[in-house]
């Protein structure tokens, strides 16, 4: 098994590539791989940072290169340099979810998407790719192209 910074086996990570169409979503005869496709791909997107994370990264705006095309790959290689990682990803599903709320109704208007437990941010933790939460695209499989915007926010919160 090899654990990546998400506690999932990377191993397992190949296979299926994932997009926001469905052409991208099917592998055709004879095209790359997910593992070729990371290991020759280099990626470069503009970074945003708010609140916690913008203090501990030490600026609110950079380009950040890395290998890969997903989302995934942006995060490994960004947590691997900058150690917000528990600033942004709650591991549990308890983490994730705020307390104190409402009960939501039963059925819900509109669409509702989250990502796995594992994938999800913290309480009021987000990570946006070009103004939209990843959750809307196909989370941390999301594919991201050179000039993207990835946004990580982790608002300062203050009580009275």
């Amino acid at each position: 098994m090899c654990p990546n910074v998400f506690g999932t086996d990377v191993s397992r990570l190949g296979g299926v590539r994932t997009g926001m169409s469905a052409d991208a979503t099917s592998q055709e005869p004879g095209s790359e791989s997910d593992t070729d496709r990371s290991t020759e791909a280099t990626t470069t997107v503009e970074v945003r940072c708010t609140g916690h994370v913008r203090e501990a990264v030490g600026t609110h705006d950079l380009e950040f290169a890395f290998e890969g095309d997903r989302l995934r790959d942006f995060l490994e290689a960004f947590f691997d340099e900058y150690d917000v990682e528990d600033m942004l990803i709650a591991e549990t599903e308890d983490e994730a979810t705020a307390h104190g709320w409402a009960e939501p109704p039963e059925e819900l208007p509109g669409t509702w998407r989250k990502n796995p437990e594992g994938e999800q941010t913290r309480t009021y933790a987000r990570v946006c790719i070009n103004g939209r939460f990843n959750e809307h695209y196909d989370g941390f499989e999301s594919e991201l192209e050179d000039g993207d915007r990835v946004a990580l926010i982790y608002p300062f919160m203050f009580c009275c």
